[in-house]
């Protein structure tokens, strides 16, 4: 598949330079078509009998195994979720931490990481990464962990700086447990599971998938508590509430996920092209480099992942730099809280699209 060919899939971009998957990716015209046959069928046929159980469990099992294979894992060690929110709660509660155990993160996570966070009764530690060089995060993160220290929970690629965080090396230098919250890092950079203990993702943002729909990666189901237990997490259940679960990560599966949503992530997934992390990098470092001639200051450091954060020019606040540029046609995100924008560049992204970013903002 060309260039022109995988970007000819994202009717949006005939229209607008759309750099805003770090939110929510483009739809391409196979998923709309797979979300609107299924629901086609739904309304002739209706949302009952064996047929439609049989095509639902099918989705399901075709969705779970296409999510291991993206990650390079079993697929007995993925569950099926709503979000990257759903997944990290159900790792947190399932933990069931205490006031006297504490919970390493960073400065830079997002509420869907940090809410679960606080209602774990955890007391949470934050590393303050973000003002210092993407180097020092290990160093700053690894100083952070004391005798007390349970779990690292963070982001593999940051939401807000687009800075990877060396997940991997702190499993390896510190011995303990690591939830990763994969939202901008599945899709859109190269991801091996390798030691790590839970690991998030997300459908609807570079996978380009309908949402509501996540997973989550376990790496030893048998650790974990299933403390928020749903129809399709059980094999068997007793009048009293009693249960016993499924078999691996699926007993950490979330509720009823839409059954046009699964058939349009299928399709999804199909769209991605084998290159499309290259490409994707490849973008993100011309994103950044055009910026930065036009005079911004770029916070993102150069080799990070494939969202670009910067400042605005003279003082404009954020959000009204987002406005201008959303009405010229291109979609790109304001940062709440660090008066920084955010372009994400997908592997769709092209240089014409960078183009019309920089002169929408000037």
């Amino acid at each position: 598949m060309t260039f022109e060919e995988a970007r000819a899939q994202f009717p949006v971009l005939e229209r607008i330079a759309y750099l805003n998957a770090g939110s929510m990716g483009p739809v391409a015209r196979a998923t709309a078509d797979a979300i609107a046959e299924q629901v086609a069928s739904e309304l002739e046929h209706g949302r009952g009998g064996k047929p439609y159980v049989e095509r639902m469990l099918a989705l399901r099992a075709d969705v779970r195994a296409r999510i291991a294979s993206l990650l390079g894992v079993e697929v007995e060690r993925v569950a099926l979720t709503s979000s990257t929110t759903d997944g990290c709660n159900v790792v947190l509660a399932g933990l069931e931490l205490g006031l006297e155990d504490e919970v390493v993160t960073t400065d830079s996570e997002h509420p869907g990481l940090l809410a679960p966070l606080h209602a774990s009764g955890a007391r949470v530690v934050v590393a303050p990464t973000s003002t210092r060089p993407a180097a020092d995060a290990l160093d700053v993160l690894c100083a952070a962990v004391t005798k007390r220290t349970k779990l690292f929970a963070l982001s593999h690629v940051c939401w807000t700086t687009g800075h990877v965080i060396p997940v991997h090396e702190l499993r390896r230098e510190t011995g303990l447990p690591v939830l990763v919250d994969g939202a901008q890092s599945v899709g859109a950079i190269p991801v091996e599971i390798g030691a790590l203990d839970w690991y998030t993702v997300s459908a609807q943002k570079w996978l380009c998938g309908p949402e509501p729909l996540g997973a989550l990666y376990v790496a030893d189901p048998e650790r974990l508590r299933v403390a928020l237990p749903t129809y399709f997490s059980l094999q068997r259940i007793e009048q009293d509430g009693s249960f016993e679960p499924k078999p691996g990560a699926p007993r950490f599966d979330s509720g009823w996920l839409a059954v046009p949503s699964l058939a349009g992530l299928l399709a999804a997934l199909d769209c991605a092209p084998d290159w499309r992390f290259d490409r994707a990098a490849e973008i993100a470092a011309r994103c950044r480099e055009m910026l930065a001639a036009a005079g911004y200051d770029v916070v993102t450091e150069p080799g990070q992942a494939t969202l670009v954060a910067f400042r605005p020019r003279d003082g404009e606040p954020a959000a009204d730099a987002a406005a201008r540029a959303y009405a010229a046609g291109v979609v790109i995100r304001d940062l709440p809280a660090t008066g920084w924008l955010r372009a994400s560049c997908g592997w769709w992204t092209n240089e014409d699209d960078l183009d019309r970013l920089v002169a929408a903002l000037a």
